[in-house]
């Protein structure tokens, strides 16, 4: 599901169509895997919520962020706001593994993408933020 409740993207635009339109725009590798990896969120996290962010940014959300995608020239970034605290069996992430919370994958040029562990590690991501959320009171 996409939903356009985005606090950032500009007035009356729809998230799911500025991710659309921004890998239409890159028009070679980095849309390849953009489009890739959006894909593979949402078999993930049916559920899922995209959100555009940070003047540019595509989103995934699930009880809070589960990654972004951001795009440069030489690689494709996803950075999984909670990946320190994700059990990466597969050794996707490959950047950003100094820092105390979040976590990276840069994608290159004619690199392959592990679907599974990737799915995986959304799955993982979406239960830790579920987690997290505090429970409401029953009874009354």
């Amino acid at each position: 599901m996409t939903t356009s409740g985005s606090k950032t993207a500009p007035v009356g635009e729809d998230p799911a169509q500025l991710i659309d339109a921004r890998i239409a725009e890159l028009g070679d590798w980095r849309g390849e895997a953009l489009a890739q990896v959006r894909s593979l969120v949402r078999e993930a996290v049916p559920d899922v919520i995209e959100e555009w962010k940070w003047r540019g940014v595509p989103v995934w959300s699930h009880s809070g962020i589960l990654c972004t995608g951001e795009t440069y020239k030489d690689v494709v970034k996803l950075t999984f706001a909670k990946g320190a605290a994700l059990a990466d069996p597969s050794g996707l992430f490959n950047a950003s593994l100094e820092g105390n919370t979040r976590r990276a994958i840069d994608i290159r040029k004619g690199e392959a993408i592990d679907g599974e562990a990737l799915k995986a590690l959304l799955r993982a991501a979406a239960d830790l933020n579920a987690a997290a959320r505090p429970r409401k009171a029953r009874g009354g």
